[in-house]
């Protein structure tokens, strides 16, 4: 472990990273993104080799000097006190715990680097997105992944960053574990899944197409797609899926959170599998 490193100093270059937060979570981090609270540390602690550094309050150090002792050298531990830390931040970080990541390349995040990491022949579940903005929504999209099994999550160019930090968060971390693409070639990347990768696509939307989710059985290798609850899916990703379902609802109700469509489909196709 390199430190812990006692920061006093508002002035101290180690910080930098971690200073004037919410403003780079808009104009970025030059191949960083931040995460915060203790949970989704101890999710990035799995995986050393993503952490920059980390900027702790006294409190979260001694809950976590065990964990952090097989940190690499390069990896430094800064520590000071919850009120420095938000005068460096730019707003109260009431958990104690900011970590900086290094990004994924554009090249580990495309579709073809997550697939490669996914069995070619075996079962396959990929939960695809477009047009998802709400940073909340991103997370929650994320958590229901993880816990129904998810193997890769998809994204198109329009989704807002799933490393943002809000989004990390909401997904209790779960974005730093399971394999995750964006892509810039929405229809190509569609008819690659189904022709390459030998993916099944599901689109979730009400349509002359739609059949009942629950009468819907997948096969082995499945993509479901969801879209913006705004404007739902468009029509060219209609034309490129192999089916079309939607979810029972009472009458008068048009849709749901796309999170919590996404975990219903999610949650149906591991009953039926």
């Amino acid at each position: 472990m390199n430190g812990p490193h006692p920061v006093a100093s508002l002035d101290d270059p180690r910080v930098e990273p971690f200073r004037d937060v919410r403003d780079r979570d808009l104009r970025g981090r030059d191949g960083l993104f931040m995460a915060e609270s203790e949970l989704v540390l101890r999710r990035l602690l799995r995986q050393p080799e993503r952490l920059h550094s980390l900027l702790l309050s006294p409190e979260k150090f001694d809950r976590l000097q065990d964990e952090l002792l097989a940190l690499p050298e390069a990896v430094p531990v800064l520590v000071a006190d919850l009120e420095v830390i938000s005068d460096i931040a730019g707003f109260h970080v009431h958990r104690g715990v900011l970590a900086a990541g290094h990004r994924p390349s554009p090249e580990q995040v495309s579709v073809p680097a997550v697939m490669s990491t996914i069995d070619s022949a075996g079962d396959c579940t990929l939960l695809l997105a477009t047009g998802i903005t709400n940073v909340d929504n991103m997370g929650a999209l994320f958590r229901n992944a993880a816990a129904f099994g998810v193997d890769a999550v998809i994204l198109d160019a329009t989704c807002c960053d799933p490393l943002y930090r809000k989004a990390i968060r909401v997904s209790m971390g779960h974005v730093l574990g399971l394999p995750w693409a964006m892509t810039g070639n929405w229809l190509d990347d569609l008819k690659a899944l189904r022709s390459q990768w030998g993916v099944h696509l599901v689109a979730a939307e009400c349509h002359d197409r739609s059949q009942s989710v629950i009468s819907c059985t997948p096969p082995e290798r499945t993509g479901f797609i969801v879209g913006s609850e705004g404007h739902g899916l468009d029509a060219d990703t209609l034309a490129a899926c192999d089916a079309v379902v939607e979810i029972p609802m009472a009458t008068g109700v048009p849709s749901l959170n796309v999170a919590t469509a996404a975990a219903i489909l999610l949650w149906e196709r591991r009953r039926t599998q």
